[in-house]
């Protein structure tokens, strides 16, 4: 129910004005008509604000190899990596967005590059072309690029491993123009070789999962693999959250979510069918005008990480039901 403030008895210039009437009468002026003023309840309440005020300050050395990973398919790594790595380069740093998975990649077409991928990573091992001829830079923000491993339904050379991938990682570094200040890297479903050469550069990780009991084993499984390769920055993602199924005791919280883990949340991402929308239209959110909140959501983990920082989780507790006469009773 909206609940309205007394309104504001000073009249508003802004809704004054001076007619002269026929008949050369004498000017009248028209009375100020009131302004909604709605009150403060009339707006949904955001807990959490970016700070457009400044820049963030990027800590830890650079470049900063990260993984994003979650290790059950489908719980928005792809999405994440394209979102924040967008963020990333809008709040002004270089960013290289590596996809690792080979025969089923998917991040160029989240980012609306599928058409402009002529070179990969093999070509580049192969000695068929340079390094910075198979990085895909965005159009939007030049300060973003892409760089896949190989074309879909394309064969790795046997060789190719975590070691390859470090090499690929020391190549961006010794650039001419310098190294990034991020290199994300989209990792594969699973924990076969894929997974294993694509944490094997990493010195963090960003862990995706989804509130439910499948995304959350696989979580727990990824989370020691990650600590046994020595990568012990680790930050959890939680993705599709819907608070009117939390509330109703059918999905489990973010704050049960944390407490399974063990890990440090870096972004809770509400469910928004503005993600199908811009998957489809290979536009990512962090870019829609206006904003929506997966996208705000996005936007704010990206600020996180750039710190280093993480968020604590709030519990959601309904509102207290109002007890009238005949609750004495029981009713």
């Amino acid at each position: 129910m909206l609940s309205l403030q007394p309104l504001n008895p000073k009249p508003s210039s802004l809704y004054s004005s001076t007619f002269t009437p026929p008949n050369s009468l004498s000017p009248k002026t028209l009375k100020p008509i009131p302004a909604f003023r709605p009150s403060r309840n009339f707006y949904p309440s955001i807990h959490s604000m970016l700070q457009y005020n400044r820049k963030p300050q990027l800590a830890g050395d650079t470049p900063r190899v990260v993984v994003i990973t979650s290790g059950k398919g489908g719980v928005g790594k792809t999405t994440t990596t394209a979102n924040i790595g967008l963020s990333l380069a809008r709040l002004g740093f270089s960013v290289v967005a590596i996809d690792c998975d080979v025969g089923l990649r998917n991040l160029d077409l989240l980012l609306g590059l599928e058409n402009r991928v002529n070179y990969t990573v093999v070509e580049v091992l192969n000695g068929d072309c340079r390094l910075d001829q198979a990085l895909v830079r965005d159009k939007r923000w030049s300060n973003f690029e892409l760089l896949c491993i190989s074309k879909p339904r394309s064969k790795l050379p046997i060789g190719f491993g975590g070691k390859a991938l470090v090499w690929l990682v020391d190549a961006l570094k010794a650039r001419d123009e310098g190294g990034p200040d991020f290199i994300i890297i989209d990792c594969p479903a699973g924990i076969d070789a894929g997974f294993i050469t694509a944490i094997t550069p990493a010195n963090e990780a960003v862990l995706v999962t989804t509130p439910d009991i499948t995304s959350l084993r696989d979580a727990d499984r990824v989370t020691g693999l990650l600590e046994c390769d020595g990568i012990r920055d680790i930050k959890m993602i939680v993705n599709r959250v819907r608070t009117d199924m939390i509330k109703g005791e059918d999905m489990m919280s973010v704050l049960d979510v944390q407490e399974m883990l063990g890990l440090p949340l870096l972004g809770v991402i509400p469910e928004d069918s503005e993600v199908i929308r811009s998957t489809n239209r290979g536009y990512p959110l962090v870019l829609n005008k206006p904003p929506a909140l997966a996208g705000l959501a996005f936007e704010q983990a990206a600020w996180r990480l750039v710190e280093q920082d993480s968020m604590e989780t709030v519990m959601m507790e309904e509102e207290p039901k109002k007890r009238g006469f005949f609750s004495f009773f029981g009713r």
